[in-house]
């Protein structure tokens, strides 16, 4: 199997499997994702967003964040991974925000990735669901799938699997490709044991395929 009949075997799956696949980020403006992404890394979607309501109520816009300092904003984010330094991030997002984009969200990754805790990933996320760029964030998740699927070969870093996905996914669904890999990879094709037996992926999956060839190549009496 070519890398381009691999690929478009995984699209066709998503397309008719996923097609409305999207974050499960809870928010109602860019302002809203941007500081939900914030707050996820290391964290799970589910606790963020029990999290986020209480502290959006205390900081609206980006204005009010700006006006906050971190121990303002601690006991709102306290039972997040990483609180302490997610608060001096916020509050430090908060006045850039305010001083260098008027009060905008900005749109580019370039702009995103000066703003305190936004690293890439976190920047494609925002212009990708924003703005529907084609912009391929990589997480644990889309790190794992993709390498075990065979999407990306040999890829040591996020931004090498980022640069082998963006090259082979047409760039129209490059901002939903990134939901499908990271919902696949959170309840399908989990870490430590993957759902192989549900997974409707297996005939294109490298990593099913030679497990499977090395199960079929042991005897039932182990030799």
């Amino acid at each position: 199997m070519t890398i381009k009949e691999r690929y478009q075997q995984v699209i066709d799956y998503f397309l008719h499997d996923a097609p409305d696949a999207e974050t499960e980020l809870i928010y109602d403006s860019p302002y809203q994702l941007l500081v939900a992404v914030v707050l996820s890394a290391q964290c799970t979607d589910k606790r963020v967003n029990m999290t986020t309501p209480d502290l959006f109520a205390r900081f609206p816009n980006p204005r009010a964040l700006a006006r906050a300092t971190a121990e303002d904003i601690f006991p709102y984010i306290k039972s997040i991974s990483y609180p302490n330094n997610k608060a001096k991030h916020l509050a430090g997002l908060g006045r850039m925000i305010m001083e260098d984009f008027n009060g905008e969200i900005p749109m580019t990754v370039d702009e995103l990735v000066r703003l305190p805790g936004v690293g890439r990933k976190t920047a494609n996320v925002i212009t990708s669901v924003i703005d529907s760029q084609p912009n391929m964030a990589v997480d644990t998740h889309v790190f794992r799938v993709a390498a075990r699927i065979g999407l990306t070969t040999g890829a040591k870093t996020p931004l090498a699997a980022e640069k082998q996905l963006t090259r082979h996914i047409p760039k129209e669904l490059i901002h939903k490709a990134h939901h499908w890999l990271i919902l696949h990879g959170r309840y399908t094709c989990t870490a430590r044991i993957p759902h192989c037996d549900r997974c409707g992926l297996r005939a294109v999956c490298r990593f099913y395929n030679r497990r499977s060839a090395k199960a079929t190549s042991v005897s039932p009496h182990g030799k």
